[in-house]
């Protein structure tokens, strides 16, 4: 397989991964009567920084809003990798592949240890087919 296929499979995952994140955190409910009273809680507690007021579920919403930002970014990304990687001189797409690819490998330990196994695999597979696809780069150092 060339480079710039698994580079664009990457981004395709990097970009389901993000529609996953956003439509799961927007859709989901406490199932039980104590998430519930932690969602209420997180909703009426509010705290000022910078002379702004926000509530805590506010900050979480935003927070996990900006991930999906960052993994839209991520699916961009590899795919120019892999214009790079087809159409440069040799070396061109490699380096900056590799740099790509030890942040997703520390994400996929962090997403195994914090969300689960569903959430780890698609982040496994696209640092796999972004490591594969920086090996793959002709005249890698």
């Amino acid at each position: 397989m060339k480079a710039a296929w698994l580079y664009r499979i990457a981004a395709l995952v990097f970009l389901l991964f993000a529609l996953g994140n956003t439509f799961g955190f927007l859709s989901s409910r406490p199932p039980s009567a104590e998430g519930r009273a932690v969602f209420d809680a997180m909703s009426h507690l509010y705290f000022s920084e910078c002379g702004t007021t926000c509530s805590y579920r506010a900050f979480y919403r935003g927070f996990d809003l900006s991930i999906s930002v960052s993994m839209i970014f991520s699916a961009f990304l590899p795919r120019h990798l892999g214009e790079l990687a087809r159409t440069l001189p040799p070396g061109t797409g490699g380096a900056l592949g590799w740099e790509f690819f030890a942040p997703q490998v520390a994400g996929t330990a962090n997403t195994l240890k914090y969300f689960g196994e569903p959430e780890a695999m698609f982040s496994a597979l696209a640092a796999l087919c972004v490591g594969c696809g920086a090996w793959l780069v002709p005249g890698r150092k």
